[in-house]
């Protein structure tokens, strides 16, 4: 057969038939018909492809994954493939392996990259990565996760298999036609990955990193298996390469948290002493760590660091103790060192609500909770030492006759040498000294209901027994004389009234209603 007959049939073929039809010129695969092509255990985290942004939310774990089947589209006729490997056989015999070899190139690599500019894949140098707002940024990232595992289990498969059919018994031809298709768009893919893995480092990218980490050792295998021989070895280091770097940068992003919480210097201040902004961010991204925790012990192996759990849990304690420190020095803005002792307990009380309810607490253990409860009973008893001690002097008997002791009201004995005009002092004192301590701490907050109404109660338990037993002993000495309601203001039925709106962040105009 004529070899100019056999070049052109060939071209011809090529470039006219395609997945669809026949009698249709070549033309890229639809992102539809790629989507489709993937498994339901794929498809359900990535959305439709090319259908606007992808969600970035966590996949299925690692293992089931690999264990995934994909069937390649079928990108020419399975009736046409025996006729192009005839005509390339041809060619070879007739010694034209240069003008075969340059027109399965120039058509294949074509359509590929036509196929994957129509998936949605953009070529975006580091630069272009770097000016991106964030929530763009992390967009395009769920995209690219999506892109990459559509073009390694199925374009990049479909084009190895029929080069393989194509080619059958060329080997060397074959090896390089496959590496000459796929060897732009393996660096198109590729480079995006690099431009993130080498952009400037933040806490938030530290899971899509996790994420794209997580992805390039999924896909592992099958670049291994995909790409083989010499002329693909290029394209396998690359993205050996990139799995290395992803991991890298995870591990001193991770690294830069640690640091960025125990650094933290915002001034936001939490006027009514609740949980801090900064304390939230942090436990949520370590319960959402733990998310990715058998993608962190495999980080932790890719360096040598020793036992993965044990890390894990060392670094988890860091971050805590970076944490607590770092309350610490904003619990000293506050100039009510009341408020302090609040503050301190209601974050306290969160970050260990938090851990137990989350798989944070199997690595941080038993013991950690516990030392951390006992600690917000601490801050709760200093509360209320700081807060209430001043007012409880007010219900003693010290002081109002020389014989008293220096104990809250008592019902032994009797009012002989007792001033009337000291009583009413220290109940005018009492009035001023409460009013002010409900309409300051009635703004404040302590969000959780089980600690709110615990922190009263203690006051509670305190507070009106002692002003019971004041009244019960010297109520009498006021109620005789004039205007006793000046003086005795409040019913201990009215104090524990007034208990039940501390904490709970009232405005004061709120309050005035």
């Amino acid at each position: 057969m004529n070899t100019l007959f056999s070049y052109e049939r060939l071209a011809s073929l090529l470039a006219n038939y395609s997945v669809f039809s026949d009698q249709q010129p070549s033309k890229p695969v639809e992102p539809d018909r790629l989507f489709e092509s993937l498994p339901n255990v794929l498809r359900s985290s990535s959305g439709s492809p090319g259908q606007g942004d992808v969600s970035t939310k966590k996949t299925p774990t690692n293992h089931k994954l690999e264990a995934t089947v994909c069937t390649p589209p079928t990108l020419i006729p399975p009736r046409i493939l025996p006729l192009l490997h005839d005509l390339a056989q041809q060619m070879v015999n007739a010694g034209h392996q240069q003008q075969l070899f340059n027109i399965y190139r120039e058509v294949r690599a074509s359509v590929l990259e036509q196929s994957l500019r129509k998936l949605g894949v953009e070529k975006l140098s580091k630069d272009d990565v770097q000016r991106m707002q964030w929530e763009v940024l992390e967009a395009k990232i769920g995209n690219w996760i999506h892109f990459m595992r559509i073009a390694v289990k199925l374009l990049f498969a479909g084009e190895k298999k029929i080069c393989d059919q194509i080619f059958e018994g060329v080997h060397s031809l074959r090896e390089q036609c496959f590496a000459d298709v796929t060897a732009n768009s393996v660096a198109v893919l590729l480079s995006f990955g690099e431009a993130i893995a080498k952009s400037k480092r933040s806490p938030e990218k530290l899971f899509v990193l996790l994420d794209m980490y997580e992805l390039m050792r999924e896909l592992h295998p099958e670049m291994e298996a995909t790409f083989q021989g010499q002329y693909c070895m290029e394209m396998r280091e690359s993205s050996v390469v990139l799995a290395k770097r992803l991991a890298q940068t995870a591990q001193e992003t991770f690294g830069d948290f640690e640091e960025a919480v125990e650094k933290d210097a915002t001034k936001t201040a939490v006027l009514d002493g609740t949980v801090h902004p900064l304390t939230s961010y942090v436990i949520n991204y370590v319960k959402f760590l733990f998310d990715y925790q058998s993608t962190l012990k495999q980080l932790f192996q890719e360096f040598n660091e020793g036992d993965a759990d044990a890390r894990l849990t060392a670094v988890t304690t860091r971050i805590m103790q970076a944490l607590q420190s770092n309350l610490d020095g904003k619990s000293k803005q506050y100039k009510d060192p009341a408020l302090t002792q609040l503050f301190l307990m209601n974050n306290i009380h969160y970050i260990v609500r938090s851990v137990r309810r989350s798989e944070a607490k199997d690595f941080l253990g038993d013991d950690w909770v516990q030392i951390h409860r006992r600690i917000v009973q601490q801050h709760a008893n200093q509360y209320k030492r700081v807060s209430w001690s001043k007012i409880l002097q007010c219900l003693t008997v010290q002081g109002l006759s020389s014989s008293s002791g220096n104990q809250y009201g008592s019902d032994s004995g009797g009012t002989s040498g007792v001033s009337r005009a000291m009583v009413k002092e220290r109940f005018k004192t009492f009035n001023i000294q409460f009013e002010e301590l409900h309409q300051r701490q009635s703004q404040w907050t302590v969000p959780d209901s089980e600690l709110r109404e615990s922190l009263r109660l203690a006051v509670a338990e305190v507070l009106l027994p002692a002003y019971r037993s004041f009244i019960r002993r010297f109520g009498p000495l006021i109620e005789n004389g004039k205007n006793p309601q000046k003086y005795i203001r409040f019913s201990p039925e009215d104090l524990e009234r007034m208990l039940a709106e501390f904490f709970e962040g009232k405005t004061w105009s709120e309050q005035k209603r």
